[in-house]
């Protein structure tokens, strides 16, 4: 069996493991296999693309979302407060660029030699606005002279046809304005064109939790927006949730496979967790909805990884909240401690992300 730490990260974030604990490998694996990983994390992918490190920073362009103002819904998702998901929305609204600045400086003092960054629309619904608002938000982020692309967090039901055309603008290559617009290898042709990446807020393909969120759509309402997403240049991610109240084991892996029957390209994965003022909270705090613990999320996630497609981007493997906002579960704050133990829970079972692909499309 492989030693766990074969799959930690270096200090650089591109972990191989020693090629005596490697394992072998044929000559049609992906990159991210042939060295070593358990499943395809964002870091190798952005390194691969760009030739070094890039990191997101949180944008706050003001939005609100349909759930929230009535047009659908009223009061938002039932876990939600935009403020513990997003630092941009913990701090006073500055510009555009104001906030890409604020958050470069902060981040300089963890990763110091990082010069690129994508900016991250995150907060609320970032499509739910007029074009031409969106155009202006999206265009002064990418001015920054340290952007190199732009990532996009929205609802699948706030995507009309005007708006995935905007996105799609956004990704057609423009001539340099400076030099850290490109990466560092001329020779990959993608270089020539910003990243664009739509992030959609699936949270589970079951309608009867969407309806337990206050999500104000369906699951026909994702499918719809990624059909009509592909072709336009920009990557399309999704946003799961495990641990949602009445889904079982089975239930959240139907999940995983329908993902990789819509041949999203990037996915994020976070347990439930809950934080204060939400109706979340409220919930919890009668006992009617229990959070998931440490090892039952681990097991899970593992479960659910294996049933992803070999090549689809893992974004995130769990996720936090600030302490001021944060009710629980404890553990979900020790964010390092919950990826040793996914890689070591990778390591026992000598498996990695796809050895279910194949079984869950028979």
């Amino acid at each position: 069996m492989a030693d766990p730490a074969a799959y930690a990260p270096s200090a650089a974030g591109n972990p191989p493991p020693t090629p005596s604990e490697r394992p072998r490998h044929a000559a049609d694996e992906l990159p991210w296999q042939r060295a070593g990983l358990p499943y395809f994390s964002c870091n190798f992918d952005l390194r691969q693309r760009f030739g070094r490190r890039v990191q997101k920073v949180s944008v706050d362009a003001g939005f609100t979302c349909p759930n929230v103002d009535g047009s659908v819904a009223i009061g938002g998702c039932t876990f939600c407060d935009n403020r513990s998901y997003s630092p941009s929305r913990r701090l006073p609204r500055t510009s555009i660029r104001g906030q890409i600045d604020e958050s470069i400086q902060r981040m300089r003092l963890r990763y110091r030699k990082c010069r690129d960054y994508l900016a991250y629309f995150q907060p609320a619904t970032n499509t739910y606005a007029p074009v031409e608002r969106l155009r202006t938000v999206y265009r002064e982020a990418l001015s920054h002279p340290q952007v190199v692309g732009l990532v996009i967090g929205t609802r699948p039901d706030c995507v009309p046809d005007d708006v995935l055309a905007l996105i799609e603008e956004f990704t057609q290559p423009a001539p340099p304005t400076h030099s850290s617009t490109l990466p560092s290898n001329p020779t990959n042709p993608t270089l020539q064109r910003p990243y664009v990446a739509v992030e959609y807020g699936m949270q589970s393909m079951h309608d009867r939790s969407l309806d337990w969120m206050n999500r104000g759509h369906h699951h026909a309402a994702m499918i719809d927006a990624v059909e009509r997403s592909r072709g336009r240049g920009f990557e399309i991610g999704a946003h799961v949730m495990l641990g949602l109240p009445n889904e079982t084991r089975d239930d959240m892996l139907a999940t995983a496979r329908e993902i990789g029957r819509l041949g999203i390209e990037a996915v994020k994965i976070h347990n439930l967790y809950c934080v204060k003022g939400t109706p979340l909270a409220d919930q919890v705090a009668r006992g009617e909805v229990r959070l998931m613990g440490r090892n039952e999320y681990v097991q899970t996630l593992v479960d659910f990884i294996e049933q992803l497609p070999p090549t689809m981007i893992v974004d995130r493997i769990s996720g936090d909240a600030p302490p001021d906002y944060f009710l629980g579960p404890s553990w979900c704050l020790d964010k390092p401690s919950v990826r040793t133990a996914v890689l070591a829970e990778f390591a026992r079972r000598q498996t990695r992300q796809g050895s279910a692909w194949n079984k869950a499309l028979a």
